[in-house]
Formats: structure tokens, C-alpha cells, sequence
């Protein structure tokens, strides 16, 4: 793995971090619990942050049992965050069987 992967939607609208579903962070960790990624940078603070025209990418991955896992970074071609289990699921996860 030579590039991280994009985070091409963002369905979170309370995320200080979403700009109109694009991602404005520089980078994000997938975190969360066995059998269920969230994103870690997930933020609600009623103000809105991040980066001008960057799209975010997917800095660290700690689910190391989903199948895009590739030594801690994310061998997706893309990364959806939106609404699951928690404010801010990472929709591509993937558990290996």
C-alpha cells in the first residue's frame, strides 16, 4: 500500500468536520469495537472545522478484522462514513469471516 484511501462521503451532518457530505479533516482513524468501525475523528461541537478543500483520507485503521485492512491502513479504493450503530459508522467495513 503506497496511498491512503479517500473518504468519499460523509453522511454525518452533525459532524463539525462535514462540509456539504464531503470530509474536511486531513485524515481519520477507524476505530470503535469488535465486529463494529466507527470513525474516531467524529466530532459534534456545533462549530464547524477542518480544512478548506481537502478531502479527508484514512489515516489509521485499528479493525484489524475487517477484510480492507492491510497492516493498519485501509486497502479500500474509497471509505463511506454515515449514521450506523453509532453517530459515525464506517459504512465500507467489511468483518472477515
Amino acid at each position: 500500500m503506497t496511498a491512503t484511501v479517500p473518504v468519499t462521503e460523509c453522511a454525518v451532518e452533525n459532524c463539525s468536520f462535514n462540509d456539504h457530505t464531503h470530509c474536511g479533516a486531513a485524515g481519520i482513524t477507524i476505530g470503535g469495537n469488535a465486529d463494529h468501525a466507527q470513525c474516531a475523528t467524529f466530532i459534534d461541537t456545533g462549530v464547524h472545522g477542518g480544512l478548506p478543500k481537502v478531502l479527508a483520507s484514512v489515516g489509521a485503521c485499528q479493525r484489524t478484522e475487517c477484510i480492507h485492512n492491510d497492516h493498519l491502513m485501509c486497502g479500500a479504493d474509497s471509505v463511506r462514513v454515515g449514521p450506523g450503530a453509532d453517530n459515525a459508522d464506517c459504512l465500507t467495513y467489511e468483518h472477515t469471516n
